[in-house]
Order: structure tokens, then C-alpha cells, then sequence
């Protein structure tokens, strides 16, 4: 990962949990509005596939279910604590790819359990009348959201601080690793025994389906970027803060000594990625030349003609 990380590092998204916790505000405030709004936002790979494209990415701003406001905030403010904690801790490039990589894999997970439904549930669909089929992907679309993408980013919370006390009910104090294990107690739990087992949809005339089939292939999809990214990546992800902080500034101190020459400065002003790292760099195209410039000097430069 190491050489993509160097390639792809600029196009990283920062504060992409801020950014995750400002469209849950979104799907809340359309929640409070009008509900039913909300089904043509989710994730229906049988709406996705007549048209309904942008079903795609609108899905992530369906909020998860929580109960009163004062809980929601909790919530909220919770994993954008623990998501702002990691992406510093990882870096925001492998932060970005753990994230994205849930979404992708929630997605492909989706349409794997409309294939599956077509099997399980073919004596039951009418393919002349799309409406059963609709009705019942339907219902599975609403397994298929955030609320499992957030566990994976606290089981990684766990996994990377698993010492860090919390406390639970405000009250409690207890440490990340004994949540995260009863997290994954009962995700498996849930796994097992079918979410879904006893939903009520109305198919052709069959009004009573089990359909555990879909809350199982969403939480398998779901935290599948948990598995594939700590077991090919936890030797560089798996370490303290105090460790981190080290290597960073080692690589500074390096980079000092040795007089490194910087892959981005501002023809401008003449700052760096190394003086300044939050700054992002592009080249002009109206300039004849290769001239770099800063995000504050790039739109208001004079081109070098």
C-alpha cells in the first residue's frame, strides 16, 4: 500500500468523518420533514439497475436508527470522535481507504443479495410484474446502510487503541477493547440468528417471506473492510500514537539533516508540503512552464506567458 499511499496521498479527502457525520444531519432533517422521502434515497440495486443511479451514493446520507435527539448527538459526537482519532492516528489516506473501502463493499454486497434473492426466492417473484420484485428489494435496501460501515470504524477504534478507557453511560469506566468484543458478540449474534427472519413484505401473494437472507450478506459486506484491511495491513497500522508521533518526527529530523529537497513549493510564495502540510499544490496549465502554485496563489496568480 505503501506505493499507492505516495502516489494517492494528495487526492486523500480530510475531515471525511465530519463529512460522513454532516450527511446523517442531512437524512435526519429529510427524516423529520418527510420520511417516505428517504426510500428513494436508499441503497435498491433493483432501482439502481432501472435508472435510479443515483441511489449510489445518496444512500449514505440514510441515517442510521438511534432513538430520541439526545441520543443521536451522542451518537454522532461518539464516532466523530473516534473517526477524527484514527484518521490522525492512520494518516488521512489509509483512513480514506478503510472508509471508502466499506461503502464499495456494501454496494457490491447489495447487488450480491438481489442475485441471491432471485435464487432463493425465484418460485416466489413474478418477473412479469416488477412490482414484487420491487417490493421486496425494497425491504432488503434497508439492511443495506451505514450502521454496520459504522461498527467497522469502531471495531478499528478498538483494534488500534484497545487500552483507552470510555465511559459507558457516562458512568462506567471501561475499556475500548472489552466494547468492541461485545460489539462483535453481537454482530455475530444478529449474523446468526437473521434480523429479518420474521419481516412482513407483500410478494405476489405471498405476505410472509424470511428474509434474513439480506441483513446477512449487509453485515458480511459491511465489515469486510475490517477483515481485508487489518489482516494485509495491521503491521502499519497497529501501533501506538507515541510510536507514530516518533516516526514522524524522526522523518522530519531526517529530512532537516539531510537537506531533502520538497516534491511541491508555491511559485509565489515559496512554501512547501514540509512547511506547510496541509497546504495542497497544482500546476497551472495557462502558464507556459511547469509553475506550481499553492491553493491560495493558484486561482490568483499572474500566467507566465
Amino acid at each position: 500500500m505503501s506505493k499507492f499511499e505516495r502516489r494517492f496521498e494528495k487526492y486523500a479527502i480530510r475531515n471525511l468523518t465530519t463529512l460522513l457525520i454532516a450527511c446523517y444531519a442531512v437524512g435526519y432533517i429529510i427524516q423529520l420533514i418527510n420520511s417516505d422521502f428517504l426510500f428513494y434515497l436508499t441503497l435498491d440495486p433493483w432501482q439502481i439497475l432501472h435508472g435510479q443511479i443515483w441511489r449510489l451514493f445518496t444512500w449514505i446520507v440514510v441515517p442510521p436508527s438511534v432513538g430520541n435527539l439526545f441520543t443521536t448527538l451522542i451518537m454522532l459526537y461518539f464516532y466523530w470522535s473516534i473517526g477524527t482519532t484514527l484518521e490522525h492516528t492512520w494518516g488521512t489516506y489509509r483512513y480514506n481507504v478503510y472508509l471508502f473501502a466499506g461503502f464499495l463493499f456494501t454496494i457490491l454486497g447489495s447487488f450480491l443479495a438481489m442475485g441471491l434473492g432471485f435464487l432463493i426466492y425465484g418460485n416466489v417473484l413474478d418477473l412479469s410484474t416488477p412490482e414484487s420484485c420491487a417490493a421486496l428489494f425494497r425491504v432488503g435496501s434497508l439492511f443495506f446502510s451505514t450502521g454496520y460501515v459504522n461498527t467497522s470504524i469502531f471495531l478499528a477504534f478498538a483494534a488500534t487503541f484497545p487500552d483507552v478507557q470510555v465511559l459507558l453511560m457516562f458512568l462506567i469506566p471501561i475499556k475500548v477493547k472489552w466494547m468492541g468484543l461485545v460489539y462483535g458478540i453481537i454482530v455475530l449474534w444478529e449474523f446468526i440468528q437473521g434480523a429479518a427472519t420474521n419481516a412482513m413484505t407483500s410478494v405476489g401473494n405471498v405476505f410472509r417471506l424470511d428474509i434474513s437472507l439480506f441483513p446477512r450478506v449487509a453485515i458480511l459486506a459491511s465489515l469486510l473492510n475490517f477483515f481485508v484491511f487489518f489482516f494485509t495491513s495491521r503491521k502499519g497500522i497497529l501501533r501506538s500514537p507515541k510510536q507514530i508521533k516518533r516516526q514522524q518526527e524522526f522523518k522530519r529530523e531526517v529530512r532537516r539533516n539531510t537537506g531533502a529537497v520538497t516534491r511541491h513549493k508555491c511559485a509565489i510564495c515559496g512554501r512547501t508540503e514540509e512547511t506547510h502540510p496541509d497546504l495542497e499544490f497544482r500546476f497551472c496549465s495557462k502558464c507556459n512552464g511547469n509553475y506550481e502554485y499553492c491553493q491560495d496563489h493558484l486561482f490568483t496568480h499572474t500566467h507566465i506567458v
